[in-house]
C-alpha cells in the first residue's frame, strides 16, 4: 500500500540532515547574547495636566466661547458670568456716592462761611473746628464707598471665566444660560504636553527605569518612546508611568495604543530573520561545518527581537553557541523530484 504521507514527511527531513553543497552569500558565528524580554500592554494618550476652568462668582453663565476640541492659551477668556445683584449693589453704591458728595459740597460751603465769620469776629473758632470735622468726616466717607464700589467692580470682574494652562479643551459640562455656583467647573483643559500613560502591573515596576526605550506598536514595530517618569504611587496594583512619544497623535485624548515594555532579561542564540527558511510548517536554517560543507537544520524560534536596528530573532533549540551560520541560504531543490516519484512508487 502506497503511504505518500509518510515518503513526503521524509523527504521534508531528509535535507535538514544530510550535508549538501550550495554556496551561501555570507555568514556568521552564533553567540549567546543578553536578550530582553518585552510585555505587551495599552497605553492612553493622555494630557499631563488636566485643569478645570471654574468659576469664581456665581450667576449665570451668559456667554461660553469654547467647545470640546479648541486649542486655547492660558489666560485666555473663554466664559461670561453675570450676577444681577452686583449690578444693584453697584447702582446702590453709586447713588449713595452723589449723596456723600451732595453733603461734601454743603459742608465745604459751611465751613468757607465760619472761616468768614471767626475773622469778622462773628462766631467762634469752636464753631469753625466742628465745621472742619464734618467736612473730614464726609470726605472719609466717600473714600470708603469708592473703596467698596471696588471690591463690587473686582467682584463683577471675576465673572470672566480664564483658561488656566495652555491646551485643549477636553469637556465642556454647563451650557449658555445655566446658573453655576463659585468653584463650579466651566470647562476641563488638557496641558503640559501629550504623553502615553500606562498602567503597569507592579510585579514589573523594578524593571522600570527612567529614560529606557519603549517600543510602541506590535512584533516588528519601528517607533520607539523613552520612559519619562515613573510614579511613585501604586495605584490598584499598578505603577503609573509617562512614555514620551516623538510624532505622537494628538487628535484623539485616551485613545489605546499598544506599547511592548523591557520587563527582564535572559540569555539566548540570535540570528538574523534572514537567515530562517521555512518549510513544510518546520523552520530551518543553514549550518556551515568545520570543512565547509553546510548542512540545514530543523529550529525552534522564540520572539523576534530589533537589535542596533537589525531584524534578528531568537534560537530556542537546534543551534549551538559558536555555529557559523549561513545568511540567504537557498536550499537546492534536485532531491524535491526524487523524492517526490519515490513517493508515489513506494510500496509497503
Amino acid at each position: 500500500m502506497k503511504r505518500p504521507f509518510l515518503t513526503a514527511l521524509i523527504a521534508a527531513m531528509i535535507p535538514a540532515m544530510v550535508p549538501v553543497g550550495a554556496v551561501a552569500e555570507s555568514d556568521h558565528q552564533v553567540h549567546e547574547v543578553t536578550v530582553t524580554e518585552w510585555k505587551a500592554v495599552f497605553g492612553k494618550i493622555e494630557t499631563r495636566d488636566m485643569v478645570a476652568a471654574r468659576a469664581r462668582l456665581g450667576g449665570t453663565l451668559g456667554t461660553i466661547t469654547v467647545t470640546e476640541g479648541d486649542r486655547i492659551e492660558e489666560g485666555q477668556k473663554i466664559g461670561t458670568i453675570t450676577d444681577q445683584k452686583l449690578i444693584l449693589q453697584m447702582n446702590a453704591v453709586d447713588a449713595q456716592l452723589a449723596a456723600l458728595a451732595a453733603q461734601l459740597s454743603n459742608a465745604q460751603t459751611e465751613l468757607k462761611r465760619g472761616e468768614d465769620l471767626v475773622e469778622r469776629g462773628v462766631s467762634t473758632a469752636q464753631r469753625l473746628d466742628g465745621l472742619r470735622t464734618q467736612v473730614d468726616v464726609l470726605t472719609n466717607q466717600i473714600e470708603a464707598t469708592r473703596a467698596e464700589r471696588s471690591v463690587i467692580v473686582q467682584q463683577a470682574d471675576e465673572g470672566a471665566v480664564l483658561a488656566p494652562l495652555s491646551g485643549i479643551v477636553l469637556d465642556v459640562p454647563v451650557t449658555a444660560g445655566a446658573v453655576v455656583m463659585p468653584g463650579e467647573p466651566v470647562a476641563m483643559i488638557g496641558g503640559g504636553g501629550f504623553f502615553l500613560r500606562l498602567a503597569v502591573p507592579e510585579r514589573h515596576a523594578t524593571f522600570l527605569k527612567q529614560g529606557a526605550d519603549i517600543l510602541i506598536g506590535g512584533e516588528g514595530a519601528q517607533q520607539t518612546g523613552t520612559l519619562a517618569k515613573v510614579y511613585p504611587q501604586i495605584e490598584n496594583g499598578r505603577v503609573i508611568a509617562d512614555v514620551e512619544v516623538e510624532g505622537l497623535s494628538t487628535d484623539f485624548v485616551n485613545a489605546r495604543v499598544l506599547v511592548r515594555l523591557p520587563v527582564g532579561e535572559h540569555s539566548g542564540l540570535m540570528v538574523h530573520q534572514a537567515a530562517v527558511q521555512t518549510r513544510m510548517g518546520l523552520d530551518f536554517i543553514a549550518v556551515k561545518s568545520d570543512d565547509g560543507h553546510i548542512m540545514q537544520r530543523a529550529v525552534v524560534l522564540g520572539e523576534p527581537q530589533q537589535i542596533e536596528g537589525d531584524a534578528m530573532i531568537e534560537v530556542v533549540s537546534g543551534l549551538n553557541a559558536g555555529d557559523m551560520v549561513v545568511l540567504d541560504y537557498h536550499a537546492p531543490d534536485d532531491h524535491a523530484p526524487a523524492h517526490a516519484g519515490a513517493g508515489d512508487t513506494g510500496h509497503e
